[in-house]
């Protein structure tokens, strides 16, 4: 009976999101509907769909694992990190991008690259599409994964059958509705996320027999709520946390400012006046939400020191767990632990749909449209649109197909691959006018090469050189940019114009 409610509670939450698709697929009636959503997102939804497509499962899975395991100072500096680089995003690219995507004509990132530098044979699209599809395609697959391993080890439902029909239901969805729909339901995604997020906490305390235990069981363990030591769960020690460590884990917050499917919000807000609300709620929503998640994985340690909770051997499960234990007090109760568990689905789902959505416009509007000059437009160019989107996620699920694969480790290196290859580059299309189409060029390949050079080949050597590959690949992607920039001739008239423009005070 109890599995049988959750089953319903989860039923009903997938259904909401295809009756999203359906409803807002009478207005998609261009390319520009299809993946700008005619640029119309108001300031409270364009906040947490960018944040809710950010955030993904390790939101409810991977922030509180790495607490419950070893404490406070992995979780928290990574926290930190992006709560910084959110800001900083909404503070410094949102209006900007807002401003010149708009002024350009420009309706995906690759196509703004080409626009901004005047790039005629599309060059810059096509490298940033072919960005994109590498990264995007397994980070979906990731998200499909997880999608099939939730069902799979709540319901004992064949693993294969359950990703492929939360696969499913996430592409009809985005198929019919586009952007709009894959934003709304990420509003309304992350709404669920933070129902998940405050019911398991309260839960968790009363569990674990009160705050002051708690907060007694994580102080009796060594280094466990430091900032700069770490606590061993194998020898009961703690170990030190260095200030290259700590800098490695911060420079996760860099990756905001190459993410094609938050940038995109940016640039589809109704009105750039209203960033500075959807500035407040993002920024206010993402530290919240990641303080409570941390401190879930604290109370989750409190609530297996007394008992109430096994030890848990894949501590990223915990919240799948406190949704069992919620769920054996009754219907209500039940119904409430499906609400949770499908704020798990809500987090994985909210960002399948935005990497969809970015892949199938770089494949259709920046290859095809743009670089093969095919005449991608109208009521063709939706249904190239969606052709696309469908290809792409099943050659995503036939990489999730294998429940042991190692999928998920690709999400941390994506973020790299799009934080180097196009973060720089976004910051220098904003900020520097002498930059030139060469010098963003270089830099992408650069950025997006050292990620690859840095994890394979100089990360392995150990030592001072075992860092997260986001933050080398980075600063070598921006020295790229300015050494060829000054380099190469600046920039014609007309685009130095464009971006004096763009920069002018708005009245």
């Amino acid at each position: 009976m109890t599995q049988a409610l959750i089953l319903l509670a989860i039923v009903v939450y997938l259904g909401a999101m295809l009756w999203v698709g359906v409803a807002y697929s009478k207005k998609n009636n261009s390319v520009d509907d299809f993946y700008l959503g005619g640029r119309k997102l108001g300031p409270f939804v364009t906040a947490m769909s960018a944040e809710a497509s950010d955030m993904s499962s390790w939101l409810l899975m991977g922030l509180p694992g790495v607490a419950y395991l070893t404490g406070l100072a992995e979780a928290s500096w990574t926290a930190i990190g992006l709560a910084v680089g959110t800001y900083l995003n909404w503070l410094i690219v949102a209006r900007r991008i807002r401003r010149y995507s708009h002024q350009l004509g420009a309706i995906t990132v690759p196509q703004f690259f080409s626009k901004r530098w005047g790039d005629q044979r599309n060059l810059l699209s096509a490298i940033s599409a072919i960005v994109i599809i590498i990264f995007f395609i397994p980070y979906t697959a990731s998200g499909f994964s997880a999608c099939g391993k939730l069902f799979s080890s709540l319901f004992g439902v064949d693993y294969v059958t359950a990703m492929l029909v939360s696969a499913a239901v996430i592409v009809l969805y985005t198929v019919m509705g586009g952007f709009l729909a894959a934003s709304f339901t990420d509003l309304v995604q992350s709404i669920i996320m933070t129902i998940a997020l405050v019911v398991v906490l309260g839960f968790g305390v009363t569990s674990a027999g009160g705050l002051n235990a708690v907060m007694d069981n994580a102080q009796s363990m060594a280094g466990y709520l430091s900032l700069s030591s770490i606590y061993d769960p194998a020898s009961g020690s703690s170990n030190p946390y260095s200030v290259l460590t700590i800098c490695s884990l911060l420079a996760w917050g860099l990756g905001y400012f190459g993410m094609p499917h938050i940038l995109l919000r940016f640039m589809a807000i109704e009105d750039e006046k209203k960033l500075s609300l959807s500035r407040r709620v993002a920024s206010s929503w993402v530290v919240i939400s990641m303080g409570v998640a941390i401190f879930i994985g604290v109370v989750g340690n409190g609530m297996s020191r007394a008992g109430v909770l096994e030890n848990l051997s894949d501590s990223e499960t915990i919240i799948v767990h406190i949704a069992t234990l919620i769920s054996e007090h009754g219907t209500l109760a039940a119904l409430l632990a499906g609400v949770i568990l499908a704020g798990i689905l809500a987090a994985t789902m909210s960002t399948a749909d935005s990497q969809l959505l970015a892949a199938s416009s770089s494949v259709s509007q920046d290859l095809g449209n743009d670089f093969l000059k095919l005449d991608l437009t109208g009521r063709k160019g939706m249904v190239v649109a969606r052709s696309v989107m469908v290809l792409i996620a099943l050659v995503a699920a036939f990489l999730a197909r294998d429940p042991n694969s190692s999928v998920f480790r690709v999400v941390s290196f994506a973020w790299a691959g799009f934080g180097s290859a196009f973060g720089p580059v976004m910051l220098f299309a904003l900020f520097w006018k002498r930059s030139n189409r060469w010098g963003a060029l270089a830099g992408m390949i650069v950025g997006g090469a050292m990620v690859f050079i840095w994890k394979y080949l100089v990360a392995p050597m150990g030592g001072v050189w075992a860092i997260y590959e986001l933050l080398p690949a980075f600063l070598c992607a921006s020295i790229a940019i300015v050494v060829v920039s000054l380099l190469t001739p600046a920039p014609d008239r007309n685009i130095l114009e464009s971006f004096e423009s763009y920069n002018r005070p708005q009245a």
